[in-house]
């Protein structure tokens, strides 16, 4: 009987076995969506639990966070960040080196209008009407294409999380809850509909959504993006 079921789960399509790998978060409005790194006094909120604290003195609940990308040891982005029309770090033109540096990374942004975008690293223009902006890489997919890279047999497991930008402009938020591949992690965004996706972290991922069952704030990271009540 033991061989009979493994046998049909072998024979299950991956976006099936992906459904109880990986956990979601839609966001249907853009706008709402806010990137943090520092406090009004410069200090920087780290992780998600003082970043909740820090809403709460500001009379805002959040309902949804996750880290915004790679960061440095002493926790400042690795790539480009833009918080509220200006430019923290500019863009990082590392080769080689990392999940980082597997080209083509991407950046995932925000404009004046509040559309959610996802380009290539080398496709991004600021043209000052960016509102917030986080390198981080590798794409996941590209143009509706899973990342070159990416092996369908890898052995690299490792909790994933990263953003996808839907068919109807909404954004979709991603974290496993085992480890799982990149090109499995990159098979649920194009399973979803996503054209372009982009990796935000590994192992040290986190995501807060209570309306999830998700309860992380415990790690420290760079940059972290937050939903609040309307």
């Amino acid at each position: 009987m033991k061989h009979i079921i493994y046998l049909l789960l072998t024979l299950l399509p991956i976006n099936l076995l992906a459904q109880d790998k990986i956990i979601d978060y839609i966001v249907n409005d853009p706008q709402r969506i806010h990137f943090y790194y520092k406090n009004e006094k410069g200090v920087k909120f780290n992780t998600i639990q003082s970043l909740k604290e820090w809403l709460q003195s500001k009379k805002q609940h959040l309902l949804f966070a996750t880290n915004g990308g790679m960061f440095t040891p002493e926790y400042t982005p690795v790539g480009l960040y833009i918080e509220n029309f200006k430019m923290i770090k500019g863009v990082n033109h590392v080769k080689g080196g990392g999940n980082f540096g597997l080209k083509p990374n991407g950046i995932f942004f925000l404009t004046a209008n509040n559309e959610a975008k996802i380009c290539k690293t080398e496709d991004f223009k600021d043209n000052g009407k960016v509102k917030y902006a986080t390198q981080s890489g590798p794409m996941l997919v590209i143009a509706n294409e899973i990342h070159p890279a990416f092996n369908k047999n890898s052995s690299n497991l490792n909790i994933r999380s990263g953003v996808g930008i839907l068919p109807n402009g909404s954004v979709l938020f991603a974290i496993s809850n085992e480890a799982v591949t990149l090109y499995e992690f990159a098979m649920y965004f194009k399973q979803k509909g996503c054209r372009n996706a982009l990796y935000l972290d590994g192992a040290i991922s986190e995501m807060y959504c209570p309306d999830k069952g998700l309860n992380q704030i415990g790690g420290s990271f760079g940059v972290m993006i937050g939903l609040t009540e309307k």
